[in-house]
């Protein structure tokens, strides 16, 4: 004679099973099953679209923005001094790179006469032996991020997407101005233009729109003189051993440097951005979850139907001795094995998309709306793990109001039951 447990799991099966000895689920099993299965396979899509949007955007934003920025206080907006700081931040733990910045606005203008706004960014010359900050340099297309034109630093590096609209390519002559290119004539009060003439000699592209449709980089002596910040910068950027650590790492370095600057790391300077992704990765995140929960009630409804349907079968194993907590055994694994088959589906239907959507069939987006081309997918495991955790223990506790109420049955009245 087989032991209870079996006999538990053979009945269990039954139940699930069609009538007239049909090996197949039931068709309300089957509707149970598929709940769970588009529940667990749509949270998982969309938790890794969510993911990839957070990555993707974190990787370019840090193409062009440093893990730390220094930063002076005061109406001024700029530092003196900033070798000795720049020496006295290389010192402090957990820094590999650093090194001046000038970033101002402008307006660029082509040949032709086309103007476009533009953040103008100064660099100084890259050291060979040394990390940069950003990784900006890497990106060039075309040309180089060394700025010179016949030996001196007259060069500017533009972004893809700015070069196309200037028509602007290596070698070509572009005008920028900004405040400190204008001039009033005190005699006439004509304000008097005076751009700076620079030579395209590289192109960048970065894949972030931002960057590649406003971007101008130009040597940091350029840079000054363009913002009139003479010898002076806008700040320093700083690159740290461990991006994750920026934000203990920007404190360490404001205890070093004294109360005249601040740090602002890269979660910080993006904060808004990175805040509304994880405020709806949370509400997607919840609204899925209701899917589950309507399939769990669709479990509910399933056993309900079935214990309904077989309260005389209940009644006779009742009157053969079997005790209540086998009666709730049996419906409690017909729960599980219904939310076990239903999120295995899932993910493996859910892995499956989120693998085509990122390297097969990739959906393209509007890069001046959303900042990148495509819509990208990264799976957690962790969380695919707690997906897969959550959605069986749903399944499972949706089976304790039927298995209570077979449980509760009187051997007599359910032999009775029509």
């Amino acid at each position: 004679m087989p032991s209870l447990s079996r006999l538990e799991l053979s009945i269990a099966w039954r139940y699930l099973r069609s009538r007239r000895g049909s090996r197949l689920l039931s068709l309300i099993s089957v509707i149970a099953i598929g709940g769970v299965l588009v529940g667990v396979a749509a949270l998982i899509v969309i938790m890794g679209v969510m993911n990839g949007l957070q990555r993707d955007l974190r990787e370019k934003i840090l193409i062009g923005s440093p893990d730390v920025r220094i930063l002076p206080y005061g109406e001024a907006l700029r530092m003196s001094g900033w070798d000795t700081t720049v020496a006295r931040i290389r010192a402090v733990d957990g820094v590999v790179a650093a090194a001046p910045f000038v970033q101002s606005e402008g307006l660029v203008t082509n040949a032709a006469g086309f103007r476009a706004g533009a953040q103008v960014v100064g660099l100084p010359s890259r050291d060979p032996d040394a990390l940069d900050p950003t990784s900006v340099r890497d990106k060039a297309i075309l040309g180089s991020f060394t700025f010179e034109k016949d030996g001196r630093a007259i060069g500017a590096v533009v972004g893809k997407l700015l070069a196309a609209n200037l028509n602007a390519w290596p070698g070509d002559t572009i005008l920028l101005l900004g405040f400190n290119n204008v001039t009033i004539n005190e005699a006439t009060g004509i304000p008097i233009l005076r751009p700076d003439t620079l030579v395209v000699t590289g192109i960048f592209e970065t894949g972030m729109y931002e960057y590649d449709n406003v971007y101008i980089y130009v040597a940091l002596e350029a840079g000054q003189k363009f913002a009139g910040l003479d010898g002076d910068v806008t700040g320093i950027e700083v690159r740290t051993i461990d991006r994750w650590q920026a934000p203990e790492i920007g404190r360490r370095l404001v205890d070093a440097l004294g109360p005249n600057v601040h740090a602002v790391d890269w979660q910080a300077q993006n904060r808004s951005l990175f805040q509304a992704l994880k405020l709806e990765k949370l509400g997607m995140g919840v609204i899925l979850l209701l899917i589950i929960m309507i399939a769990a009630f669709n479990i509910v409804s399933t056993l309900t139907m079935v214990v309904s349907d077989k309260t005389r079968e209940i009644g006779i194993l009742l009157a053969m001795g079997m005790p209540a907590r086998s009666i709730r055994r049996i419906f409690l694994l017909q729960g599980v094995v219904i939310g076990a088959v239903g999120t295995a589906a899932g993910v493996l239907l859910g892995l499956t998309v989120a693998v085509l959507l990122e390297h097969v069939f990739p959906i393209p987006l509007d890069p001046s709306v959303y900042f990148i081309d495509h819509l990208p997918v990264t799976t957690d495991p962790f969380e695919v793990l707690l997906i897969m955790v959550a959605s069986v223990a749903v399944s499972a506790l949706a089976t304790l109001y039927p298995s209570a109420q077979a449980a509760k049955l009187y051997p007599v009245d359910a032999i009775r039951h029509d």
